[in-house]
């Protein structure tokens, strides 16, 4: 039996470009980089504490009115890949 791995889409310009079940997240401490990743991923602790990091450093109240990941790429990638897994 094959276990469906979800993927993550790095290369997204518009809302237009997410699809059903993802999300779209920018990730990064100087420059953003935006990723569409699985819904899925709310519900995973490692995930959540991520974004209660988020929360910790830029609030609700975004400025650009996105979801804003304070991390580096390099982090981030670490982490959805041990999420995938």
């Amino acid at each position: 039996m094959a276990i469906r791995m979800p993927r993550i889409i790095t290369k997204s310009s518009t809302s237009r470009d997410v699809p059903k079940g993802y999300f779209a997240v920018y990730v990064g401490e100087e420059q953003k980089k935006r990723f569409v990743i699985p819904i899925s991923f709310l519900n995973l602790p490692l995930f959540q504490d991520l974004l209660n990091q988020a929360e910790a450093e830029f609030g609700f109240d975004h400025p650009m009115g996105r979801l804003t990941i304070p991390c580096s790429e390099d982090v981030f990638i670490d982490l959805i890949s041990r999420l995938r897994s």
